[in-house]
């Protein structure tokens, strides 16, 4: 013996149950003795108080666990680099402007090539060396970007051989720099 609920008929016989109009009353008095109201208390709230509400909720929250449970790559160590090398060259060029800009007369090519020439050579290289390694490493990952935006190296073979290519000549070109 096959059971409506066997064959599949159970949707089908109580749509055509309760489709007539004169079952219409039957088909509200059955769903309002199925579903069981329950009646919500509310309370109106001062606008602080949703503020107080929110901030609570968010210390609930997880922080996101990201360095603790990556394993560091390429690509990302570089997106981070490329910004820091970015934001050292803007706060190094603004600062020397505003430096200029205060004092013209110290600042000057003459007074800055006679304080560097005074300088041991150990200081030089070195100053060298913080100049020139986040100028060509934004330089290059700049071009690496620009070839992105081309349509070029955008397998994750590519992306890795394109950053291992721009760390190599950062490392070139900035040795380069620091011994002229």
């Amino acid at each position: 013996m096959l059971s409506t609920r066997a064959l599949g008929l159970t949707p089908s016989l109580r749509q055509a149950a309760f489709s007539s109009a004169r079952n219409h009353a039957l088909k509200n008095a059955i769903r309002s003795s199925i579903i069981v109201r329950r009646s919500v208390q509310t309370q109106s709230l001062k606008p602080e108080d949703g503020t107080t509400i929110l901030n609570k909720q968010r210390l609930q929250r997880p922080s996101s666990p990201h360095f603790t449970i990556y394993q560091p790559q390429l690509t990302w160590i570089g997106s981070i680099f490329n910004r820091v090398t970015g934001v050292a060259l803007s706060v190094l060029l603004y600062g020397f402007s505003l430096a200029y800009l205060v004092a013209p007369g110290s600042f000057d090519s003459t007074h800055v090539i006679e304080f560097v020439g005074g300088l041991p050579d150990a200081v030089k290289y070195a100053g060298k060396f913080i100049l020139a390694l986040p100028f060509t490493f934004h330089s290059f990952n700049g071009i690496r970007h620009l070839l992105w935006d081309s349509g070029k190296f955008l397998t994750v073979k590519g992306a890795y051989s394109s950053g291992y290519a721009v760390l190599g000549a950062t490392a070139l070109s900035t040795l380069y720099l620091m011994f002229q």
